[in-house]
């Protein structure tokens, strides 16, 4: 079975979709929020041209999702998937980001567990790769029981955190 990047996953709070183009006005009046980057190691993700880069490698992905606010219909943040790889039955989920009027609550919670449901039909592991000064994203994927599993460098060769879940 191939593993599906970018399924439409539908929860109580929010639904995920495949990134497209038009996504980019609502995303980045979620990302140009200065206060959601601030322990990321890329904090100027806030800036447009910044942004703008990472928004066309998420498109380039073929993983990206946006989030949608399931009572208001609007877009929320996003995440992807990335780094499927079969012969470790492992995939990443990462650059996720939501605006700051959802944290706090279940949305993170529910976004992650539906990447996870979805993951877990393909591999049995998902791993996350944070910034060790991310304490909120570290905190965040512990609640849903992750485990630090060492390091790794990143995509964009940042040296981050591994967090684990297995099947």
């Amino acid at each position: 079975m191939t593993f599906d990047l970018q399924p439409t996953l539908k929860g109580e709070l929010l639904q995920l979709r495949p990134l497209e183009p038009a996504d980019y006005a609502p995303l980045y009046a979620v990302a140009s929020d200065p206060l959601l980057w601030e322990q990321h190691p890329a904090r100027t993700r806030y800036q447009e041209p910044v942004f703008q880069k990472l928004f066309q490698e998420s498109l380039a992905s073929g993983g990206a999702l946006v989030a949608i606010d399931n009572s208001t219909g609007t877009v929320i943040g996003s995440s992807r998937f990335n780094g499927f790889n079969p012969a470790a039955s492992e995939i990443e989920i990462g650059w996720s980001f939501l605006a700051r009027s959802h944290w706090g609550g279940r949305f993170n919670g529910e976004m992650k567990r539906l990447m996870l449901q979805h993951a877990f039909r393909f591999v049995d592991s998902v791993i996350f790769l944070i910034g060790p000064e991310n304490l909120r994203s570290q905190r965040a994927v512990e609640k849903i029981s992750a485990f630090r599993d060492g390091s790794r460098t990143d995509g964009t060769g940042f040296e981050s955190w591994l967090y684990r879940i297995h099947k």
